[in-house]
């Protein structure tokens, strides 16, 4: 099993996003002129979404669908600044596109506000119930449907799994986005794993990249031991500052998504593509140079280990 980011496109939104977003390209035949357009709107920078778009666009050629020729790709990226999207939606909408796709619970409000007919497909970590994104999952209605990656008991599994590997750690940060309307729903759960492994939790609100370091300092005054880095977009955007501040503070710390493995990160327990929940990518470097030994048990859960 290969562990893969959440932001990840996976196959069942890839097969959602053709079937809600583009006829069938035989339905095409006759009509060699029309092109499918798809707009794309993103809450952050482009970096965390590389890799998906680039399975996206894999997807699509292999159906038939070419830029350039019979499909138009247009994206829209926020940089973390929440009072973009609205105007960005504004112009995906004014391009009269055939569907637009919207990353996150944040974007895919800001779509749904700009337009009623236009179908859009999200893709969300948040509860998409629960945020008003759709009545029901399994029949969304209207002209909104997409996937969910929601499971707050995810966050409380990276939880356990620090406490494994620092077994003594009684002070755990939390390192959350609270302007992320999803957080609330992922941080009780943790309070929860917290007080029957009898730790105690600092939960950091951090909603700009220019707060990352005054973050860390707090947490290291709090006596913070480890650390549990929520998923937000803003965090994945700037992966590589927050694990080298993790190094930096020496704390040890777990993620949801591979980014953070892979830029260093102690370790990550998230989703694999086309998966719902998988299990752990350690980096063995980052647990030498804290001085940790992973435990064995913890080891043999690992999907990948990277040198």
């Amino acid at each position: 099993m290969r562990v893969a980011d959440t932001v990840t496109l996976t196959g069942i939104l890839l097969s959602l996003i053709i079937t809600v977003l583009l006829t069938p390209l035989s339905a095409y035949g006759q009509q060699a002129e029309k092109v499918a357009r798809v707009g794309l709107l993103f809450p952050s920078t482009p970096a965390p979404w590389v890799a998906g778009i680039r399975i996206f666009r894999q997807r699509l050629l292999q159906l038939g669908w070419i830029e350039g020729q019979n499909l138009a790709l247009d994206f829209r990226y926020a940089d973390n600044k929440r009072d973009h999207l609205p105007v960005l939606a504004a112009e995906l909408v004014a391009l009269k596109p055939d569907a637009i796709f919207a990353a996150g619970s944040v974007a895919t409000r800001a779509v749904g506000g700009a337009t009623t007919t236009i179908p859009i497909v999200f893709e969300t970590l948040g509860d998409a119930v629960g945020l008003g994104l759709v009545p029901n999952l399994t029949r969304p209605g209207g002209t909104v449907t997409g996937v969910s990656g929601f499971s707050p008991e995810l966050a409380a599994k990276q939880l356990e799994l620090i406490r494994e590997v620092v077994p003594r750690a009684t002070r755990v940060a939390i390192l959350a986005n609270q302007g992320n309307v999803g957080m609330v729903t992922i941080v009780r759960p943790l309070e929860t794993a917290a007080r029957q492994l009898g730790i105690r939790l600092d939960v950091v609100d951090v909603r700009r990249a220019d707060q990352f370091e005054s973050a860390f300092e707090h947490m290291t005054r709090r006596g913070a031991e480890a650390l549990v880095v929520l998923s937000d977009p803003m965090f994945t955007s700037h992966s590589r500052q927050i694990v080298t501040l993790a190094m930096r503070y020496r704390l040890p710390s777990a993620y949801e998504l591979r980014d953070f493995a892979v830029a260093g990160g102690l370790l990550s327990y998230g989703p694999t593509t086309g998966e719902r929940w998988e299990q752990v990518a350690h980096h063995l470097k980052t647990a030498k140079a804290l001085d940790l030994a992973i435990p064995h048990s913890v080891l043999l859960r690992a999907d990948e280990v990277i040198q």
